[in-house]
C-alpha cells in the first residue's frame, strides 16, 4: 500500500471500532462525508468491500474484520511508542558539567545530588574539582560553584549553602608545650599549614575580622598543599595549624582530635553559590540540578552576626 494510503486505513480503523461514521469523524475532527470518501478510496484500492453500510448502522465484512484485527493493534503500538518517545523528551536528560572546589564538591554537591540522581537515570553529572576559577562559557561547563562575593555580574547565581565560618585548628599533640595563639599576630610563632591557590599563584592569605578590625596574615610553615583534605590530615597528625572551613573539621573538634583557636577572630562569610550563564532556555537537566542544590534559608535568629564580604579559599 502506498504510504499516502495509511490515512485511509486509519479512517477505516476508526469507523470499524466505533461502528459509526459520525462518531469516528468526531474523533478525527473531519466530516462524515470526508471519512466515507477515505474508506471508499481504500476499498477501491484494495478491490474489496470492508464495510457494510445501512441507513441505521455500519458493520465490517469478513475481509474488513480480518484487516481490522491485523492492523488496529499495530497502529495502537505505534501510537503508544510515539507517546512514550514524546514523554521521554519531556523527562530531564543529558550531561551537566560543573566546576567547583573540593570543599563544595564534598559537602554540598555529593550529599544533595546523590539523593536526587537515582530519580533521574537519564541525567549525568560531571564534577570537575578545580581551583582555577574556570570561565564556564569558554571551557564549556554548564555551571560553576563559587563563594558569593566572587561571582561575575553577568551570571545567574543561586545560593546553595548558608553563610560559613573558618576555623583555625591544631591537634592536642601540637599544642603540647606550645602556647595557643590569642591574636592573629601570634601565628608568626607557629607552624602553619599553607594552601596554594592556582588562581593567585601564591599562598592563601589568612583573613581575620573582629568587630570592625580586619587583619590579613601571611603565615609560614613546613607544609603547603593545594587542597583541603591533606591539610586536615596534617593538622590531625600534629604537623601544624590549619585554616579550614568550619564544617570540614567540626566533627574532629567535637571528638577532641582538633582544638579550635582564635574563634573570636573567625567571623561568618558569604557561602557558596551555583552560577550559570543567563540564557533564555536552559536544559531540563540543569533545572533539576539547580533545584536539588538550592539552599532554603531558615528563619534568621535575632542577634545573628552579619556575614563578611571577605572570604577564605573555597
Amino acid at each position: 500500500m502506498p504510504r499516502d494510503g495509511y490515512s485511509d486505513l486509519l479512517a477505516f480503523i476508526h469507523v470499524a471500532r466505533e461502528g459509526s461514521f459520525t462518531r469516528a469523524a468526531a474523533q478525527l475532527g473531519v466530516s462524515p462525508s470526508a471519512l466515507s470518501h477515505s474508506v471508499r478510496a481504500l476499498e477501491a484500492r484494495m478491490d474489496v468491500r470492508l464495510l457494510t453500510r445501512t441507513t441505521r448502522s455500519v458493520s465490517v465484512t469478513q475481509a474488513g474484520a480480518r484487516l481490522y484485527e491485523r492492523t488496529a493493534p499495530r497502529f495502537e503500538e505505534i501510537d503508544a511508542e510515539l507517546l512514550a518517545t514524546a514523554e521521554q523528551r519531556r523527562k530531564p536528560a543529558g550531561t551537566v558539567r560543573i566546576t567547583t572546589a573540593e570543599h563544595a564538591a564534598n559537602t554540598i554537591l555529593w550529599p544533595r545530588l546523590s539523593e536526587v540522581l537515582p530519580d533521574y537515570p537519564d541525567i549525568t553529572v560531571e564534577v570537575t574539582v578545580d581551583y582555577n576559577r574556570s570561565d564556564i562559557v569558554s571551557d564549556r561547563y554548564d555551571a560553576g560553584v563559587r563563594l558569593g562575593d566572587e561571582l561575575a555580574k553577568d551570571m545567574i547565581a543561586v545560593r546553595i549553602s548558608p553563610d560559613m565560618r573558618i576555623a583555625v585548628v591544631g591537634s592536642p599533640a601540637y599544642f603540647s608545650g606550645r602556647a595557643k595563639p590569642s591574636t592573629p599576630q601570634d601565628l608568626a610563632e607557629h607552624n602553619c599549614i599553607n594552601l596554594r591557590l592556582p588562581t593567585h599563584g601564591g599562598l592563601m592569605v589568612w583573613d581575620f575580622r573582629k568587630g570592625k578590625r580586619e587583619l590579613k596574615v601571611r603565615v609560614t610553615g613546613q607544609w603547603i598543599y593545594n587542597s583541603i583534605s591533606p591539610i586536615v590530615r596534617a593538622a590531625l597528625a600534629g604537623q601544624g595549624l590549619g585554616f579550614l572551613p568550619d564544617d570540614a573539621v567540626a566533627q574532629h573538634i567535637a571528638q577532641g582530635r582538633l582544638v579550635r583557636v582564635l574563634d573570636d577572630w573567625c567571623q561568618p562569610y558569604t557561602g557558596y553559590h551555583l552560577y550559570y550563564p543567563s540564557r533564555r532556555q536552559s536544559s531540563g537537566a540543569l533545572a533539576v540540578i539547580v533545584e536539588a542544590l538550592r539552599y532554603r534559608e531558615p528563619a534568621r535568629k535575632a542577634g545573628r552576626p552579619a556575614a563578611s564580604k571577605r572570604s577564605p579559599a573555597s
